[in-house]
């Protein structure tokens, strides 16, 4: 009678490491040892998978944070597993409880930063090109339950991936207690972390109480579904990335501390893939700071047809709505909990033909008139007009109608001459045009808002006049209360 062979934690990490792609016969693998169960179970498993070629180990990296009082047997306990098995050993030790209150941070946070920063350093020494990491399945089951009860969406859900970077996880479809009898089996010997039963840390309460809790009254194999249900939230987070990047190369413009976003083009996307565009872009001008969903939603409230002008506060950023544009202006570090800056007030008049645009805010009036040969006295056509109040562009490009408004984020145009697009903000400071004076420069725009004319400075090349027999627009720049 034939019987099938069980398949063992061996197998499992095989099957991990083809599924994920993780490593290659010729891969240098690093593996992280803390000294507890599952780093020494995969320390010894990839020990196996060497001996049969299948990669190559480059060392042990052990890091101590002193947080416990077994921190330095621990150690010990590693140094000899590595003489035990021939291989490098790299050790570094650091006080993270001083880290953690020097940068404010939490023990958690301080701990694990100060970890993959050492194990970085670690795989440069050792030659390594990855880093394995003994994180299981009961580790994806309650990193999953952990962010849940946060609120997290597909990315946090998708809780820890096979490869993160240099960083892989062989372990991450083997159970602890599989792992735990594997090291028994062959009396390998391996310490137990006294803080696992603080109850009081969020996770080992999760370890300790919610998932037993979960096995016995609800589902025995919870650890195996949630853990699928992670794999799951990671391929619609992949697909979702994807996504979003192709939509944010459409409709984002990031200029120094300014992200622009063209609404239409936004509120065109899904709702999630328009939430989480923006949550991008929010992240990225909070400079650190968490985004939260409750951010993104108030934002998401500014995309609305009648929300001209309207703005919120959010981390690190200034969030405002901008004619078509949603517009996130990043506030430096330690500005937080002060007033934002005041803007000047934003204008924009429709400009008719012929007739004549009154920018009180700006103290200047902007007028379009077609060209008639009397009014082409003392004007050059084609080129240009020797007074730079005066432009001349033409009427067949204009499209149907013309507006008058100040500087955006983002804006560009091409100056005649230049050759290639050129920012405002770069025009302006090219022409030395005082910073306070930027944003009562008024712009002439088209109905598609492309800078037809920077009043007093230049046109942009598509509107230059370059036949006397092309139908021109005069638009001319006046000072209120007298001529320009």
């Amino acid at each position: 009678m034939f019987f099938a062979r069980m398949p063992t934690v061996l197998d499992c990490v095989r099957r991990t490491l083809t599924r994920h792609d993780l490593v290659s016969r010729e891969t240098r693998v690093v593996v992280a040892l803390s000294g507890g169960s599952d780093s020494v179970a995969l320390a010894y498993l990839v020990r196996e998978l060497e001996q049969t070629a299948e990669l190559r180990v480059a060392g042990l990296a052990h890091f101590n944070h002193q947080l416990r009082p077994a921190a330095d047997a621990d150690q010990r306990l590693c140094e000899t597993m590595a003489r035990s098995v021939g291989w490098l050993f790299v050790v570094f030790r650091e006080d993270v409880a001083v880290r953690a209150r020097r940068e404010r941070r939490s023990l958690e946070d301080a701990a694990r930063t100060a970890r993959y920063a050492f194990l970085e350093r670690a795989r440069v020494t050792l030659s390594g090109d990855v880093v394995a990491l003994g994180h299981t399945r009961d580790d994806q089951a309650e990193t999953f339950l952990l962010r849940l009860l946060r609120g997290a969406g597909a990315r946090g859900l998708a809780a820890m991936h096979p490869r993160a970077g240099v960083m892989i996880r062989p372990l991450l479809d083997c159970r602890r207690r599989d792992l735990r009898a594997y090291l028994d089996a062959r009396q390998i010997a391996y310490v137990e972390d006294e803080s696992n039963h603080d109850v009081g840390i969020p996770r080992n309460r999760v370890r300790a109480e919610l998932l037993p809790l979960l096995e016995r009254r609800f589902n025995p194999a919870v650890v195996d579904v949630l853990a699928r249900q992670a794999t799951l939230a990671r391929d619609d987070w992949r697909w979702m990335e994807a996504a979003a990047e192709a939509l944010s190369s459409d409709v984002c413009r990031h200029e120094g501390d300014l992200w622009t976003l063209d609404v239409a083009g936004l509120t065109g996307a899904p709702l999630g893939l328009r939430r989480y565009v923006l949550w991008c872009a929010m992240t990225k001008a909070a400079r650190g700071r968490p985004v939260s969903f409750d951010h993104v939603e108030a934002a998401l409230g500014l995309l609305g047809p009648d929300d001209g002008g309207a703005s919120l506060d959010a981390p690190g950023q200034r969030v405002e709505r901008v004619g078509p544009d949603v517009v996130l202006r990043s506030r430096p570090r330690g500005t937080v909990g002060r007033a934002a800056p005041q803007r000047p007030n934003l204008f924009r008049f429709p400009l008719s033909i012929p007739g004549e645009a009154l920018l009180a805010e700006a103290g200047f009036a902007v007028s379009a008139e077609l060209s008639l040969p009397d009014s082409m006295m003392g004007l050059d056509v084609p080129g240009f007009s020797r007074d730079p109040a005066v432009a001349l562009v033409r009427r067949d490009v204009c499209g149907k109608g013309l507006a008058v408004r100040n500087r955006r984020p983002g804006d560009h145009f091409r100056p005649v001459g230049l050759g290639g697009r050129k920012t405002l903000q770069d025009f302006f400071v090219d022409r030395k045009v005082v910073r306070a004076d930027r944003d009562t420069v008024p712009l002439v725009v088209d109905e598609a808002d492309r800078i037809v004319w920077v009043a007093g400075y230049g046109i942009d090349e598509e509107f230059r006049v370059t036949e006397s027999t092309q139908p021109v627009l005069i638009l001319r720049l006046r000072v209120l209360g007298g001529a320009a």
